[in-house]
């Protein structure tokens, strides 16, 4: 009996809907695979369709041609190293988030997730049935069992297969990142491997669908839980890795253990492979934004260009009367630094316009938020106009802190088709901006060095639609907002154990009233990429009209 085994692990980008493209990648995989003499070749969760296709699974159409497209790659791939690759499966009908085993030109083996998530960004009840555990596969010389990303999560799907014969698990996955997944993975994976006495290989994909970003990070475990190979965070990557029998069993030989780089790194590069990723999958080219010479906008337009290129990214000051020079001035530089095109287009004439047609309406009501709102919104029609007639996708430029409590205005400067800082809070928009002028690394575009001016982070935010304006006017200092929108939104702490921490009740009941009330902004807001596992869309879904609030 053979006692090697080669694996060659795609950690790949797919795109959703994209089968044509997806089945070329797999084909380019598995040349790859067979050059380098593997007996199987793994490619991740869905891959076939991409991930998540959400209700796209749902049209019997689209989920018979995925199943086609799996057909055509084993005939397409009937000699060299077998393949392991996920999609749909229609069976009777009957849906499953499937993965396929592919040897000599047809399918030999069919896994049907059992265990489907149904928390924060994933709804796979509602779209597959639970399959039933599946034993495990057989390549000729050793016996794999393959449970689905989920299923690896449970105790349940290894344990079956590894009594029923098992001696290797292959865990392809689509799983997304958030803040401090890594560990949370590993650790599971860790217990798998312990429980079950058996070597373990982890496949994620990486790449960038909608609010959420894959990132790799790919691993292998010999039993013990000892680390034997893992591949690198966020990048498109095959590896190979060889197993031998020993005594106890199969055993991966050490490879390439790249380390992963640090909470900060891991966030700028979600924000800007989420950008990059929804761009290219969406046709897009070029962006533009509003450049007002605040820090949010200042690291969105730093991001976009170290996503796509200075050269496709446009940025456009606004100014009106309440615009300082200071502004003016750190706009330009920060467009300056980055080699960005900067247009200015002055808003005061007309606002004048607007004001003179709605004076007979607004006739013995003093001016206030209302006037404000129209300055917002007038730079939101600019935009507009300009992405309407460039092509050019408009991002916005709120944080989370911002989008939390609805400090934006609808149909103005939320206007857009995507926020890279969407799930970035205020005080972590400041800290990016200094960690990016502090560190420059390949996968960006854009220049090195300090791109965005210390005083542009120092200053004290404002939104400059009236005289003397600071956030701080009407929201709590972004560092106490921050405390209670992290134990609010993200740990749903009540309001008791929030003011148990320290802060002021008042405060408190202010911030969850201005967050409920604001959930009609957020429902009608652009997507960005997700950082936390409480990001708002998929992850936070909170009725509209809602009258309860917490009394504690």
């Amino acid at each position: 009996m053979k006692d090697k085994l080669r694996l060659t692990l795609a950690q790949l980008n797919p795109t959703v809907g994209d089968l044509a493209g997806n089945l070329e990648k797999a084909k380019a995989a598995h040349g790859e695979a067979a050059l380098a003499f593997a007996d199987l070749l793994v490619l991740p969760e869905m891959f076939i369709t991409g991930y998540q296709a959400q209700d796209l699974v749902l049209r019997d159409a689209f989920t018979l041609d995925a199943m086609d497209h799996v057909a055509a790659l084993a005939a397409a791939c009937d000699t060299g190293p077998s393949i392991g690759i996920g999609g749909p499966l229609l069976d009777n009908g009957q849906l499953f988030n499937a993965y396929f085993i592919l040897k000599g030109g047809e399918i030999i083996a069919t896994m049907r997730k059992h265990d489907l998530p149904n928390t924060h960004v994933f709804d796979e009840r509602r779209l597959y049935e639970h399959g039933p555990i599946a034993g495990p596969y057989n390549l000729g010389n050793v016996r794999i069992g393959s449970p689905i990303c989920e299923d690896a999560w449970h105790v349940d799907v290894p344990e079956a297969m590894a009594e029923s014969g098992a001696e290797i698990l292959i865990v392809p996955n689509g799983s997304p990142y958030y803040r401090g997944k890594f560990d949370r993975r590993i650790n599971q994976m860790v217990s798998r491997v312990v429980e079950n006495n058996l070597p373990l290989v982890y496949l994620n994909m990486v790449g960038g669908q909608d609010d959420q970003v894959f990132d790799g990070g790919s691993f292998v475990l010999n039993r013990g839980g000892r680390l034997a190979m893992q591949m690198p965070l966020f990048d498109e990557a095959i590896a190979h890795v060889d197993f031998n029998r020993t005594v106890d069993g199969w055993e991966a030989e050490d490879g390439e253990k790249i380390a992963h780089v640090d909470e900060w790194e891991q966030d700028y590069r979600v924000m800007l492979q989420g950008l990059r990723d929804y761009m290219r999958k969406t046709g897009f080219k070029m962006v533009l934004l509003g450049l007002s010479g605040g820090v949010d906008s200042a690291i969105v337009a730093t991001i976009a260009a170290d996503a796509l290129g200075p050269e496709n990214v446009r940025c456009v000051m606004m100014p009106s009367e309440y615009t300082s020079q200071t502004s003016l001035d750190d706009a330009r530089e920060v467009a300056e630094n980055l080699g960005c095109r900067l247009d200015t287009l002055p808003i005061s004439e007309a606002r004048q316009a607007v004001t003179n047609t709605l004076a007979p309406v607004f006739e013995g009501f003093d001016a206030g938020l209302t006037e404000e709102n129209i300055q917002s919104r007038l730079r939101g029609v600019l935009l507009m106009a300009l992405s309407n007639k460039f092509g050019e996708m408009l991002l916005t430029t709120g944080n989370k802190s911002e989008v939390a409590v609805g400090y934006a205005t609808i149909y103005g400067d939320m206007a857009g088709g995507y926020n890279p800082i969407k799930d970035l809070y205020k005080m972590r928009v400041f800290e990016s901006c200094r960690w990016r002028n502090a560190n420059h690394r390949d996968w960006m575009l854009g220049p090195k060095g300090e791109v965005i001016p210390p005083r542009v982070i120092d200053k004290p935010p404002t939104a400059e639609l009236r005289e003397d304006q600071k956030d701080s006017d009407s929201l709590p200092e972004y560092a106490v907002l921050d405390g209670i929108l992290e134990r609010l939104v993200d740990q749903d702490m009540s309001v008791a154990d929030i003011v148990a921490d320290g802060f002021d009740r008042e405060t408190v009941k202010r911030v969850e009233h201005l967050v409920f009330i604001s959930e009609y902004k957020r429902f009608q807001s652009a997507p960005g990429p997700r950082m936390t596992h409480k990001a708002f869309w998929l992850d936070r879904r909170y009725p509209i009209a809602n009258g309860w609030r917490d009394k504690t």
